[in-house]
């Protein structure tokens, strides 16, 4: 190479070999070639890459949530159904909006324009601003075009019915998980699978195609429950009017099918609105009926009864010496509210005579009869798979002491739930089988576990039919045109701090069944702490029991068992009202 060089000339020329300007001018026609090799090779041979590197960029996967299954009554009466709604959420580190359109979205989503503000500013990826609004405001929020919002797909848990049925049926949480009652009892059946579905986004997050399915969302299986909504209705409605006349503190009601065991209504009083859940609390979305116990009174006397004519200690005929209307054990004393003389055994009933329920109990063996009542259902649980369920309280019969198994007679120093109780008393409703409880929905009659004879049980139904008529306690149970069976009860309120009964406080309660003849419902009621100057179960429960039983047997289309125009509106004398 030969370069020259002139000083008094201002450029110079440099001589390049050609072998040089060849080797370059091959390098980069084989760089060409390769670069469209490699072009053809991606649009053509290999096109997959570059579409998974584009929608790396805006295909996205959401999740689609799957519809919660209804509840139903068991004429397919809707209790409980999701409704589509959507969220609002956004990420804070992409939103970008003007102060004019956050205080549209404020407005939209019925905030403070100030607290909209705060959560688009946090440090976190993903902030709900709102859940569960109704699909055309959520569409009036999309058109605002804020980058970095977006909306989710959900659904709003609504019950129709309200109060009515709200103790039964419990209730959801935001994310519609079950918090109590059937929503909860059954959240495994109702709950279905999520489904993912791949989507491509544009770059504020809006979907503009749907790509394709990956995993279908399956909704969740329909309950349908025992309860019949007009008898629930019904049921709620005399239970609420009576908690209110009586000034009481609640009140419970549950009605069963004697021949499937099925659970036809139950209701509590004071409720509450299973759609405004911001009203709840602890204390009134309690199911009374199911989780709350309390000593049951006089109701608990035919069980004594039945044990002592099953082990042939009585007959129905039998004299019981209760002159003076009172008995004494060690230092304590049993009265009845008046002297009542000799009585029967099925006078005793009849009257409710506290201390002829003593004296039978007392020929007992305390294991004989301990044994009756566990069979019979007391101190467990009743099985309908309920959450929270009490099982009550059935002291070990080794445990007793004599005035302990007198005062057990007539329902002291035993603690029941009203379902226990009206489930119990199925076995004088039938030819003495304890029957299985559901609150769904069953075709066939309830096999039951055989308690006692067939004899016993029809001997003490007839013992109850005399304790509704006018010389009876619970008079005021009975209705035009079917015979009832039942029994009073009124028992004094325990003291919450410390040993012994109030003077003043009271469980006023009534369970029984009809027709008579051929039993097809059986209702217990109680109430707690009526306050108008009426206790006794007679006059307080047992007037809601006429009532709802009359409705129930007729939206039942059961045949009268009995002449019409017998009923007896008078109210029941005092001095035949029981205390026990």
């Amino acid at each position: 190479m030969k370069i020259l060089f002139n000083p008094s000339r201002k450029s110079a020329a440099v001589d390049i070999p050609e072998w040089r300007s060849r080797l370059i001018q091959g390098f980069l026609l084989i760089s060409l070639i390769i670069l469209v090799a490699r072009a053809v090779y991606l649009q053509a041979l290999n096109k997959d890459f570059l579409q998974q590197q584009g929608q790396s960029r805006h295909l996205r996967v959401i999740e689609q949530n799957s519809q919660r299954g209804s509840i139903k009554d068991r004429n397919g009466e809707i209790l409980a159904i999701s409704a589509p709604v959507k969220s609002v959420w956004v990420d804070p580190q992409r939103v970008s909006a003007t102060s004019e359109q956050i205080g549209q979205l404020a407005d939209l989503l019925d905030m403070n324009k100030a607290t909209v503000q705060e959560r688009l500013s946090s440090d976190k990826r993903f902030v709900y601003l709102k859940r569960q609004l109704p699909p055309e405001r959520a569409n009036k929020i999309a058109e605002l075009n804020i980058k970095g919002l977006y909306l989710k797909h959900e659904f709003y848990r609504y019950y129709p019915s309200r109060e009515l049925a709200a103790h039964i049926l419990g209730f959801t949480d935001v994310d519609g998980r079950g918090q109590e009652g059937v929503e909860l009892a059954w959240q495994d059946v109702l709950t279905g699978e999520d489904g993912k579905r791949r989507v491509i986004k544009d770059r504020i997050g809006r979907v503009v195609e749907d790509v394709g399915q990956i995993r279908s969302p399956k909704s969740g299986q329909d309950v349908v429950l025992s309860i019949d909504s007009k008898i629930q209705y019904l049921a709620y409605r005399e239970l609420a009017r009576a908690v209110k006349e009586q000034h009481a503190k609640a009140g419970s009601i549950v009605a069963l099918d004697v021949k499937t065991g099925e659970v036809l209504a139950m209701a509590n009083y004071p409720a509450f609105n299973p759609n405004q859940r911001a009203s709840m609390n602890n204390e009134v979305i309690r199911n009374r009926v199911l989780v709350d116990t309390f000593e049951p009174g006089s109701t608990l006397k035919p069980f004594a009864i039945a044990v002592a004519l099953e082990t042939g200690r009585v007959k129905a005929n039998t004299l019981m010496e209760t002159s003076g209307g009172m008995m004494r054990i060690g230092r304590a004393v049993i009265r009845d509210v008046r002297d009542k003389g000799n009585l029967t055994v099925s006078q005793v009933i009849q009257t409710s005579s506290n201390v002829g329920a003593a004296k039978i109990a007392l020929l007992l063996p305390p294991k004989t009869f301990w044994e009756m009542l566990n069979r019979s259902g007391f101190g467990t649980e009743t099985g309908i798979g309920f959450p929270g369920e009490a099982s009550g309280q059935l002291r070990a019969y080794n445990k007793w002491r004599p005035i302990e198994q007198a005062t057990m007679s007539y329902g002291h120093g035993i603690s029941v739930s009203l379902m226990q109780l009206v489930r119990a008393y199925t076995l004088f409703a039938t030819d003495g089988e304890l029957k299985p409880i559901t609150l769904l929905k069953r075709d066939t009659p309830a096999v039951g576990q055989k308690v006692i004879s067939r004899e016993t049980a029809q001997s003490v139904r007839k013992m109850l039919e005399l304790a509704v008529q006018p010389e009876g306690t619970g008079s005021g149970a009975r209705i035009n045109g079917y015979r009832v069976a039942g029994k009073t009860g009124t028992a004094h309120k325990r003291l919450e701090k410390r040993k012994g009964y109030a003077s003043d406080r009271y469980i006023s309660s009534f369970v029984g069944f009809a027709p008579a003849s051929d039993p097809r419902v059986i209702m217990a009621i109680m109430i707690d702490e009526p306050s108008d100057g009426r206790y006794y179960g007679g006059t307080v429960a047992a007037p809601v029991f006429s009532r709802v039983m009359e409705g129930t047997l007729r939206i039942l289309n059961v045949p009268f068992d009995d002449s019409l125009g017998n009923l007896v509106t008078s109210p029941v004398p005092a001095r035949l009202e029981d205390k026990g």
